[in-house]
């Protein structure tokens, strides 16, 4: 799951980032307002973690800028205990949820892995399923006929990437946007090589589930009988 930190305080911003990676979350930091609304407006990320005071731009003008665009990205503003009033303008203006400073690593990831099962990302127990296999992001766990794969983080991103849009056939230029970050030089042989790893671990698991590509059209989940 890919995550976008927005908060001025340095420390606190790099302490939060670190820890999250620890969770095997992959995690992008702006430190103001400007910079935050800029990334959060390429639409890779699955949650926008978002400080409310920041210099340039404060934290309720980033919410209504990218509700305002068509945004609807799950936003958590992350709050002093004092700001009770800016907690109620931030869930008017369409944030999903906050939390007050200070908070443990164990109550965020909690409340991002909530906001994203009521977007419809998770299964009640944090498990993306398709077909025979069951992915779970945080542990990186692949699992499929009783047998299960530790995944590398890139691996895992790519393959939750896939199945939270089973639906779609997807460019290799929106997953290394999605998987790989918007400003990255990752390209279409870095997709194809993490495609390759991937379709072998799925066949070495026995999964019915197959990685599907049509040349100039993208990649698609497909299931059917091994």
């Amino acid at each position: 799951m890919k995550l976008l930190i927005v908060e001025d305080e340095r420390r606190l911003a790099d302490a939060m980032a670190q820890n999250l990676r620890r969770q095997n979350f992959d995690v992008d930091v702006a430190y103001d307002g400007e910079e935050g609304l800029l990334n959060a407006l390429s639409g890779v990320y699955d949650v926008v973690l978002l400080d409310i005071m920041m210099p340039k731009k404060d934290g309720l003008s980033v919410l209504s800028e990218l509700r305002a665009e068509g945004v609807q990205t799950p936003i958590i503003l992350l709050t002093a205990l004092g700001e009770v009033e800016d907690r109620v303008r931030g869930l008017d203006r369409g944030a999903d949820d906050y939390l007050p400073k200070p908070f443990k690593t164990e109550e965020l990831v909690a409340r991002i892995k909530a906001v994203t099962r009521r977007r419809g990302t998770f299964r009640q127990d944090g498990i993306l399923a398709f077909g025979d296999i069951e992915l779970n992001p945080l542990s990186l766990v692949l699992a499929c006929n009783g047998k299960t794969f530790t995944l590398t983080q890139k691996e895992s991103h790519l393959l939750e990437y896939l199945i939270e849009n089973k639906d779609l056939r997807l460019s290799s230029n929106s997953i290394i946007e999605k998987v790989w970050g918007y400003d990255s030089d990752a390209e279409d042989g870095n997709v194809q090589a993490y495609m390759s790893f991937l379709r072998k671990k799925l066949a070495a698991l026995g999964s019915g589930v197959r990685i599907g590509n049509v040349r100039g059209s993208g990649y698609m989940l497909e299931h059917g009988e091994v």
